[in-house]
């Protein structure tokens, strides 16, 4: 029984170029030790794990004249070594040549005759870690039937874990004559598809011939009802080539921020990435006089209760947040953020962090990708788009391996040069930038400056003493005279 591509899947597939490849990717840093943790390793575990994740089994089929939405098939050939490969850094593998590798790797596109997936096994990193480095289409994850690989793979403890042994085979690909009869049926059923994925069709055929810049305006209106966005240095039609930048915090200093000031650690994030766009740029001289604003779009869970917990996908929302950063104080800065994102908080529907943490496996990889889907749908006029996931604050397992690092790589999506991603993972804050490699070349100045904006933040909160709770204070005697 084939299963039809939702028409946002079929819009998400439409919008790929050479220059915009829709897939999510993530990069994995793991410490083996002692736990035999290699590539043949990694093979068996995905092999073992992938049973939870169908959909990474199947491919996606054409009907033949655009009749109706494409569908999704398993595919007869496949063949797990294709899609987990082998990769080595020259020595000494710092963490600049693994995101130099990692910036190639997402700049290319996934094979469209294949599941749309990869996971590639680094070796060679510093302190004898390893790497793993996944891409997963956009259209594969939707939080309600599928999640991403990622999440599945990693464990709360060591191991041995059990393993599944769900023996698979295909089930027999449709023929031409089937799809099209199948498309007939439903098209008799419902018109509207036809014309649809006639569109869709359409839309998709003028990209791929090059005629995305002339109609740009036209198909990313018609797919995705997006209006013009506030002008700004990160909105531009990205090239085919990325920049990734890794930043590495604490979570205990946006903790004793927040204990200082207020608000949330999601409040704190934003803040810090205000104050370092300001810096960056300042570096390049360009304004930031008062009151001048960057728009982000963000991300961001709601809880729905006709929705059963694991239908993530419905529960991710677009919320427009107004970054400062014409504003000085760091301070004022951070309670400015955090007034535009108390609305989303006094709906009641916000959810807490703890709970997105608490979702079964690694919930992160999977929440990025609902959050770069929701901004492909509708930037609502946005300059950049900024996903941040809690993680689990405890240590989490591969094949017995303990992850030490978790950096998002978020897509760039037409009309857009910027995209940050933010994953707090066991007492670490990973900030994962992607850039356009042409059109932004100074971005690595950005990551010094969000180290620079949190110890602003840290020093802050340093230099502010915590009221007491009002009715606790104890009376000061004064001291000996003289």
């Amino acid at each position: 029984m084939t299963e039809r591509l939702r028409t946002r899947d079929v819009a998400l597939l439409a919008q790929e170029t050479p220059h915009t490849p829709m897939h999510n990717v993530t990069l994995e840093v793991f410490d083996p030790r002692d736990s035999g943790f290699d590539y043949g390793a990694l093979v068996a575990h995905i092999d073992d794990r992938i049973a939870f994740v169908p959909r990474y089994r199947q491919r996606v089929r054409r009907v033949p004249g655009g009749l109706a939405h494409p569908v999704w098939v398993d595919d007869p050939d496949f063949d797990l070594a294709y899609h987990v490969r082998r990769s080595a850094l020259p020595r000494p593998g710092t963490l600049e040549q693994l995101r130099e590798l990692t910036a190639r790797i997402a700049s290319r596109r996934l094979d469209p005759d294949r599941p749309l997936w990869e996971v590639y096994f680094v070796e060679g990193l510093e302190d004898g870690k390893v790497a793993l480095l996944s891409k997963s289409h956009e259209i594969l994850v939707d939080g309600i039937s599928t999640v991403d690989l990622g999440q599945v793979l990693l464990d709360v403890d060591p191991g041995p874990h059990q393993v599944v042994h769900q023996q698979w085979s295909p089930e027999p690909e449709p023929t031409q004559a089937g799809l099209v009869l199948g498309a007939l049926q439903e098209t008799a059923r419902d018109p509207r598809l036809a014309l649809t994925s006639a569109r869709l069709v359409a839309d998709g055929m003028t990209r791929a011939a090059g005629g995305m810049a002339g109609r740009l305006g036209e198909v990313a209106g018609a797919l995705t009802n997006r209006r013009s966005a506030p002008a700004s240095p990160f909105n531009l039609e990205p090239s085919s080539q990325r920049r990734v930048l890794c930043v590495r915090t604490a979570l205990k200093d946006h903790r004793k921020v927040r204990r200082t000031h207020g608000g949330t650690v999601n409040d704190v994030i934003l803040a810090t990435l205000t104050g370092a766009i300001r810096n960056w740029l300042m570096t390049r001289a360009d304004a930031v006089g008062t009151g001048r604003k960057i728009r982000a779009l963000v991300p961001m869970s709601v809880i729905d209760e006709e929705l059963e917990p694991t239908s993530l996908g419905s529960q991710v929302v677009a919320r427009l947040v107004d970054l400062p950063i014409g504003e000085t104080s760091p301070v004022v800065r951070l309670h400015q953020v955090s007034y535009e994102l108390r609305a989303h908080r006094d709906t009641g529907k916000a959810v807490a962090a703890d709970r997105i943490a608490g979702v079964a496996g690694f919930a992160p990889t999977t929440f990025h990708a609902l959050g770069a889907r929701l901004a492909a749908a509708d930037d609502h006029g946005a300059n950049l788009v900024i996903t941040n996931v809690p993680g689990p604050q405890f240590p989490m397992y591969l094949a017995g391996a303990e992850m030490t690092a978790s950096y998002p790589v978020p897509p760039l999506h037409p009309g857009f040069g910027l995209a940050i991603g933010v994953t707090s993972y066991d007492g670490g804050v990973y900030y994962g930038i992607t850039a356009d490699r042409d059109a932004l070349p100074d971005i690595e100045v950005l990551g010094q400056c969000v180290t620079e904006a949190l110890d602003e933040l840290v020093d802050s909160a340093s230099e502010t003493r915590p009221r007491a709770p009002r009715g606790r204070r104890k009376p000061t005697r004064p001291g000996p005279k003289g």
